[in-house]
């Protein structure tokens, strides 16, 4: 139960962080939103920090990896952030699930792990249910789910490089390295031009649930999978296609394509057989 409340948790702020990021897009490019979304998240990771004494734990024994990590990490996520100005909220969430079945390709490159022949099956079977979300043949495919597609591969190395550092990393520490190379990252693909727009009193509050929501999204699915296996708390994640789905009709005017729903939910429960077969070797 508790589980379940951590990943609602998670549901809401993913959504949330989406919702911001389409807000603020016509004023911010999205290295600028990842700049100001950086600059909460290092305000918060270090007063928390400090506030609880944990300050001991930021480290730089593992900083190269740290670097590799935040550079995928920053990538995937401007990816992210563009993919939703330009594709429905629906069709970037659908595609996203695929981050999980790239993680089961990549692991044995990275992290030498074993995929049986069954897993590769799962695996196609989700990649099947990406093509009923693209809809390659429909002559309307949108270049956002191609940013998307990649944004998820980009997701999946972070994650595969964050399940190298918890070896003798803490979550404040990750944090912490997480936000501010991330700040310096931003701060550097913004100014690069020599023009950093700033928030305005208009989507100041939507900068801020962005940075907040990226960080409680975070804090929430670590919990969550601190309390029962993924297998068991992954379904919920999957409430955020048809709750985006219809924030998306009701405030962006996007239609509500049965076939993207069907198509997310087919990749979504290839995501969560895989994790299924994992748990069985």
């Amino acid at each position: 139960m508790r589980a379940a409340v951590w990943m609602i948790g998670s549901v809401l702020s993913f959504t949330s962080m989406a919702v911001a990021g389409r807000v603020v897009s016509t004023d911010l490019d999205t290295f600028e939103i990842m700049l100001f979304r950086s600059c909460v998240g290092v305000v918060v990771v270090l007063t928390l920090a400090f506030g609880t004494g944990r300050w001991r734990e930021i480290t730089t024994r593992n900083l190269p990896l740290q670097v590799v990590r935040n550079i995928t990490h920053f990538t995937g996520q401007n990816l992210w952030f563009l993919a939703i100005t330009l594709a429905p909220l629906a069709q970037v969430f659908a595609v996203e699930f695929t981050s999980p079945l790239w993680v089961l390709l990549l692991a044995p490159l990275i992290l030498g792990e074993r995929v049986r022949p069954v897993q590769l099956a799962v695996a196609a079977i989700g990649f099947a249910g990406v093509l009923l979300v693209a809809q390659p043949f429909s002559g309307n495919v949108s270049i956002g789910l191609l940013w998307g597609g990649l944004a998820a591969v980009f997701f999946a190395l972070t994650n595969l490089l964050t399940r190298r550092l918890t070896r003798d990393e803490t979550v404040t520490g990750i944090l912490f390295w997480l936000t501010t190379l991330q700040l310096l990252f931003g701060l550097a693909c913004a100014g690069y031009d020599g023009d950093i727009a700033l928030p305005t009193a208009a989507t100041l509050p939507w900068v801020v649930i962005i940075g907040l929501a990226g960080l409680c999204a975070h804090w929430c699915l670590t919990n969550a999978l601190s309390l029962a296996p993924a297998s068991t708390v992954m379904p919920i994640d999957f409430a955020r296609l048809p709750l985006i789905a219809v924030i998306g009709a009701l405030f962006f005017a996007e239609a509500l394509d049965p076939l993207v729903l069907l198509g997310g939910a087919i990749v979504f429960g290839a995501a969560w057989a895989n994790l299924r077969l994992a748990r069985a070797v």
